[in-house]
């Protein structure tokens, strides 16, 4: 006899020879199994609650029933454990709800009795609750914005400092050094040890990563963004679109279009977003040829890496906080919008540096025409709580022309409130006539460093300019990269702070300043790091001053890793632009005992309509070696000083004015003690070796008499 099975009240086919089978069209029978089979498959269904079709067949001929029926069993079965499962879980719940429940009502009633332990005032009502935690909201808002700050100031993150009390034995590690990274400025090949007693002159400063600048951004909040960005780029096309009354030219230099301020507010009125007496608006607007095509500086633009290498003198740190729309496709970026971050740096540590969160957004205007903006926007404001700095809309209008050119006009519109202001030596500079910051000198940048990039090609670069020591192509993108980097890492020391000495507190003299930093960043030595800078003014124009340090026959007079001698080689030399100045070179120092290890030097030179720089550092033979066989260069060790020279406000022509110059040098230094602050003999050994190299400059340039 056939059985169809389907438990305890379940329904099955019946079996082919059943006579309520399909002899019956498929009617459902109603069947009763044996005690056995039901015992069967309960065992059975507890080890495969999903059995496949041979199991289903061989359990079938086990149990003497159909392979159909035993299916409709096992469906039956996991529908009626699902619906026990299910009753059990809202049981438990129910009873739950019912308890929670219980313990509101008592918590409430518990709440109208309370009284206050110290006062023994009335009873805390839902409405004191509530503004408790209002308050307590606004304190730990207080309290993140503090710590923010703090970071910020201290130069690390407040938790780190927490877990570096908690563990007093980190404090004291020394740092860890390694043979051939260190920097002599001296003359024996080997780092200056120094002792490290308590003082008060020098900072100790630690670099550490962005902190977190954004919270998630809302839908409301991108559509709001989008519209601020399509508005900047209608108005950005606005102000380059039209010339005068809107912009005017000034007598600096070779003339610069600086914003008529009435005609502006006409155009596009808008409040002022920071109320005080230091508050001022910059803008300027400046167009030249570049050496790149346009979709290659989109796509630089809008990648914070390629940015920051693409303006190493101005762009200290630049990062990407949110990416809202990657725009059309990888290969056309038209659409891209993007919060971002920057910090910017400039010529000398007594210029401030600026900080901005704004969002970029890119949109091809034409057929080779791109525009970038870059606008702040409110919700943005207070996530940098130490700089007061807002950009207008502001950016560039890339159009392509033949032979791999562009055509770039920018426009940089900022507001500032300049509330510490700027040192006497760069006001003038800064806040007068817009240079250190305006727009001219964002495009000067970026015409040279693309111009670098070109050159960096094989076909660019006279095989005879490299000798014999760098033979391949790669071989020279690897040390112009390095050279990249080091101008990048020398331009990043400048932002430093520090204290006046008043010795060399002069009338055209900023004084020396000094800072060390414990260093464990990859591409630099390990240990700790100590850094001079100052910056005086000389009566000569930058050019003079910049031919004078570009003369091998004078190094001696100011290059204190010579120690004096005027014997060194140029042993290779690579050109990065058209200038004649701008080019790296790898020099020998030709030692002055005979058995002394001979040194050389890496070396970069630039030279452009707004200044000159220098940068300089000691390398290792091997590490040479690997860089012109083409080796990655991203971890090579390097510790780069330099001067940085740049005409003053007077300097209206080639033939007038003169000059500010920015001296910093970096030495590593070794102790096995704790090292957290410098002692007074070692600012005196570090002040000494500045204060000379300054003397002797004056010197080479007939400014000795210089107060």
């Amino acid at each position: 006899m056939n059985f169809s099975i389907g438990g305890a009240g379940n329904w099955g086919d019946s079996g082919p020879n059943n006579p309520g089978g399909h002899g019956n069209k498929g009617r459902k029978i109603y069947h009763r199994h044996t005690p056995y089979q039901i015992t069967q498959l309960e065992a059975f269904f507890k080890e495969c609650p999903h059995p496949d079709e041979n199991q289903r067949r061989q359990l079938g001929r086990e149990l003497g029933l159909d392979p159909k029926q035993i299916k409709f069993w096992f469906q039956n079965k996991r529908t009626q454990t699902k619906t026990q499962h299910e009753r059990q879980d809202n049981a438990m719940l129910r009873a739950e709800n019912e308890r929670m429940q219980c313990e509101n009502i008592a918590f409430r009633e518990a709440l109208k009795n309370l009284i206050c332990p110290s006062c023994g005032g009335p009873p805390c009502g839902e409405q004191h609750l509530d503004r408790l935690h209002q308050e307590n909201a606004q304190l730990k808002q207080e309290y993140e914005r503090v710590s923010n700050i703090l970071a910020r100031c201290i130069g690390r993150p407040i938790s780190e400092l927490d877990s570096s009390a908690d563990d007093p034995s980190s404090a004291g590690s020394p740092p860890s050094s390694s043979p051939g990274n260190s920097l002599n400025q001296g003359s024996t090949g080997s780092p200056i040890s120094l002792d490290m007693d308590l003082g008060s002159a020098i900072t100790v400063s630690d670099e550490n990563m962005l902190p977190s600048l954004m919270g998630e951004v809302t839908d409301v909040e991108k559509d709001l963004m989008l519209v601020a960005a399509n508005n900047a780029i209608d108005e950005l096309l606005k102000l380059v679109r039209i010339e005068e009354p809107l912009w005017i030219k000034t007598e600096i230099g070779g003339g610069q279009f600086v914003l008529h301020r009435d005609s502006y507010e006409k155009l596009s009125p808008r409040a002022n977003h920071f109320r005080s007496s230091s508050t001022r608006a910059e803008a300027t607007k400046d167009s030249r040829m570049v050496w790149m095509n346009s979709m290659q500086l989109v796509d630089m633009f809008l990648d914070p890496v390629k940015w920051a290498n693409l303006f190493p003198t101005i762009v200290r740190k630049a990062e990407i906080l949110e990416v809202l729309d990657v725009g059309s496709s990888s290969a056309n970026r038209s659409g891209a919008l993007q919060l971002m971050y920057e910090e910017m740096h400039t010529l000398s540590p007594l210029v401030p540096p600026r900080e901005f969160c704004f969002i970029r957004h890119c949109r091809q205007v034409d057929v080779g025409v791109w525009a970038i903006a870059d606008v702040s926007f409110d919700s943005l404001r207070d996530n940098i709580p130490i700089s007061r700095t807002w950009k207008f809309p502001s950016g560039c209008v890339i159009q392509e022309i033949p032979n791999g050119f562009s055509q770039v006009t920018w426009i940089e519109h900022v507001e500032v409130d300049d509330k510490t202001h700027t040192h006497r030596l760069y006001r003038e500079l800064v806040s007068g006539n817009y240079l250190a910051y305006g727009a001219e000198r964002w495009v000067v940048t970026l015409q040279r460093m693309c111009e670098r990039l070109v050159f960096a090609l094989d076909e660019y670069t006279p095989v005879e300019e490299a000798r014999e020591v760098i033979s391949s192509g790669d071989g020279r993108r690897s040390i112009m990269e390095l050279a990249n980097r080091m101008v990048r890492d020398f331009s990043e020391v400048l932002n430093m702070s520090g204290k006046e000495f008043p010795h060399l507190c002069e009338a055209r003299n900023s004084g020396i300043r000094v800072s060390v930093r414990r260093n464990t960043e990859a591409g630099q030595p390990d240990g700790m790091v100590v850094t001079a800078c100052t910056s005086l003014w000389l009566p000569v124009l930058h050019q003079t001053v910049f031919d004078f340090f570009t003369d091998a026959r004078r190094r001696y007079q100011w290059d204190v890793l010579s120690n004096e001698n005027p014997e060194h080689d140029e042993i290779a030399r690579i050109s990065n632009g058209t200038h004649p100045g701008n080019c790296i070179k790898i020099i020998r120092e030709q030692p002055i005992i005979p058995d002394e290890k001979e040194m050389l030097i890496l070396q970069e030179t630039c030279t452009d309509a707004l200044g000159s720089m220098l940068v300089y550092a000691p390398i290792d033979m091997p590490l040479i070696n690997l860089c012109v066989r083409g080796t990655n260069t991203s971890l090579v060790p390097i510790l780069p000083s330099g001067f940085m020279i740049s005409g003053d406000a007077t300097s209206s022509s080639s033939s007038s004015g003169g000059s500010l110059l920015t001296v910093a040098f970096q030495v590593l230094v070794c102790s096995n003690s704790a090292m957290r602050q410098l002692s007074v003999e070692t600012v005196a050994t570090i002040n000494s070796l500045l204060s000379s190299t300054v003397e002797k400059i004056k010197d080479g340039l007939n400014c000795a008499g210089l107060d």
